[in-house]
């Protein structure tokens, strides 16, 4: 029988593009980034899922939530011993444990975001060239001690014990509001941390500029998602890195245009439907006797971290 297979299809391609990564496509590193942060970034704001769970924090009333944040920050904020923080990072983690969060995600983010915007912010303050007291550990010893304007550069340049404290203390602060913050949010669906706001008196306006914020965060996420999508579904080669750049920059113009021209539309359709500078909630439901109880043991446990 005669072979009908064309004779491109039975002939091995040994065109040099195709091979190189033994058969993969690889990616900028930058193209990498930016699918990964669109990606963290809508998993981080869809909190509905474990918001909806019928664990114990969730059915507590939201405005007893964002009183509990609000009191714990300021605790949290006045506190100078580490002691006390660790306290309140065990009581905050039993809570979490409580709302049947999943505690590697969330602490995962907590950890991290404590460790770039805490640790790594205050190391400096370990050093005895900003903080001045006991040397611990000596990194570098220089002939003479220098003085610049207004700053003294000692000889002996090191760790101190008050540096340390300074740092542990900022960072312990840090991972404390962050896991107080996280899970508020993540036991409380959006539109009930909007209606306690309300019902705490925040300016409408401000109400306003969170709420369409919240939603443009998962079309601006999903949209970039979409690009990086298309971008390697059309690519058979390895991008160079100017090649990458240019399309990144390219991007960020055309995001950039979209929004301004989404905000134009919406606003023109907040018009249409008959928009004004207020907001009403319709069918908010009264405190129950549980409500009561929990705010007041957490207002306790709050007194009780504060004379500590």
């Amino acid at each position: 029988m005669e072979n009908r297979i064309p004779s491109f299809l039975l002939t091995r391609s040994t065109a040099g593009p195709f091979e190189r990564g033994k058969g993969k496509v690889k990616i900028s590193f930058l193209e990498k980034g930016i699918d990964h942060l669109a990606g963290l970034i809508k998993m981080g704001y869809a909190q509905w899922e474990w918001s909806s769970q019928h664990a114990f924090p969730q059915r507590i009333d939201a405005r007893v939530k964002i009183l509990f944040l609000l009191f714990f920050i300021l605790i949290v904020s006045l506190k100078k011993d580490v002691l006390p923080e660790a306290c309140i990072w065990i009581f905050v983690f039993v809570l979490t444990l409580f709302s049947r969060l999943s505690l590697f995600r969330v602490y995962k983010r907590v950890f991290l975001l404590g460790l770039v915007f805490g640790f790594l912010v205050a190391l400096p303050s370990a050093f005895n060239v900003i903080t001045r007291g006991e040397i611990l550990l000596s990194i570098i010893r220089l002939p003479r001690s220098y003085r610049f304007w207004i700053y003294h550069i000692p000889a002996d340049i090191g760790i101190t014990r008050e540096g340390i404290h300074v740092v542990s203390m900022l960072t312990v602060r840090v991972i404390n509001s962050l896991s107080l913050s996280f899970l508020v949010l993540y036991t409380t669906p959006f539109h009930e941390i909007i209606r306690a706001l309300k019902v705490l008196k925040v300016p409408d306006s401000f109400l306003i500029i969170i709420t369409l914020c919240y939603k443009y965060i998962f079309i601006f996420s999903k949209t970039i998602e979409d690009m990086c999508l298309s971008k390697k579904s059309r690519v058979v080669r390895e991008l160079s890195s100017a090649e990458a750049r240019e399309w990144i920059s390219g991007r960020m113009a055309f995001t950039f245009r979209k929004a301004r021209l989404r905000c134009e539309e919406v606003y023109r359709a907040m018009l249409g439907r008959g928009f004004f500078d207020s907001i009403k909630f319709y069918g908010s439901r009264k405190m129950c006797r549980t409500d009561w109880c929990v705010a007041i043991l957490l207002f306790s446990a709050g007194i009780l971290f504060l004379l500590m």
